[in-house]
């Protein structure tokens, strides 16, 4: 365990995820999953526990109901490590909640915001800033209020002299209303995969995308899924391959886990392509258990699995 302490902001919630489902969902019909199990979702949640399991002192930001599922998540993020001082109990909405429909390598989400909708700048505990050597923040477009003063967010963060990263994840409208050019320059870390980087910036070719972001970007590390991965940085691209592997099992928090890895290797200071590749372990492992955080259950089960999976000591890395 390195002592580079993190702070995640971003929306909370709890999946419900749905396996062997028979048929696509239709109006006025039923179909039957044979698999359901409920776990700790959103994007911000992921990346929070597993680089807490890859040992980085961890504590989050956001906002959840006075419900049982509010309950559930602080009760996931007390078993994992994560610290909740931060968290806001809102009585006056619920603690959102995603529907996830599998089927095999891919997935239909239906989302309920509610609570994360509501968290704003002022619920940063910017007093508490000092405590902090990097702040996180994933999911912009599930979060309408903080989503006005996300420039703010990352350029306060930058001033109290924390390094940054942000993830921005899909655009449920596919507008990607997001003013790169103004806040990219204070995030050090971009962490988009290829769909998001080229709808945002609606070029068709990732190599075209990082050109258009070159003059506001610090460090581009774009998910490839199975292909791997691209980084851009000070006008060098880098590639790494991914991680094939035949135990899939689902996607879900895939993305989130490769941004663990790439940071929990930028806090330790290892070189660029170093980071990306144990990134793209990280998002292998994911897909070899269910949910988000599964695989990432201590240390010792992820560094089991590197090695039984993909012959890698991560030590190595």
């Amino acid at each position: 365990m390195h002592d580079k302490k993190l702070l995640v902001v971003g929306e909370l919630n709890v999946d419900l995820i749905l396996n062997g489902i028979k048929g696509f969902p239709k109006v006025g019909t039923e179909i039957i999953a044979s698999q359901m199990n409920l776990t700790l979702g959103s994007s911000s949640a992921i990346f929070a526990c597993n680089i807490a399991a890859l040992g980085v002192p961890t504590s989050f930001c956001g906002r959840i109901g006075k419900d049982d599922f509010g309950d559930f998540v602080k009760e996931k993020f007390k078993e994992r490590g994560v610290f909740s001082d931060f968290l806001i109990q809102d009585e006056s909405y619920q603690t959102g909640l995603t529907i996830v429909l599998n089927y095999d390598q891919d997935r239909a989400n239906v989302t309920y915001c509610g609570a994360m909708e509501h968290l704003g700048i002022e619920d940063i505990p910017w007093e508490n800033l000092d405590q902090f050597d990097h702040l996180h923040f994933s999911n912009l477009f599930l979060q309408p209020k903080i989503r006005k003063e996300i420039k703010q967010l990352f350029q306060k963060s930058k001033a109290a002299g924390l390094t940054t990263s942000l993830d921005l994840q899909t655009d449920p409208d596919s507008d990607f209303d997001f003013d790169y050019r103004a806040c990219l320059p204070y995030v050090d870390v971009f962490l988009p995969n290829e769909a998001e980087i080229k709808g945002l910036t609606g070029k068709s070719s990732v190599e075209d995308a990082l050109e258009e972001l070159r003059p506001f970007a610090n460090v581009v590390a774009v998910k490839m899924g199975q292909k791997g991965s691209m980084l851009f940085h000070q006008g060098t691209i880098i590639q790494e391959e991914g991680f094939v592997h035949d135990h899939f099992v689902d996607a879900i928090g895939a993305g989130d886990s490769f941004n663990a890895g790439f940071i929990h290797h930028f806090l330790a200071g290892k070189p660029w392509s170093t980071c990306l590749r144990f990134a793209n372990l990280t998002g292998a492992v994911n897909t070899t258990a269910a949910g988000g955080t599964t695989a990432f259950e201590s240390l010792a089960a992820f560094q089991e699995t590197t090695k039984k999976l993909f012959n890698v000591n991560t030590a190595n890395l």
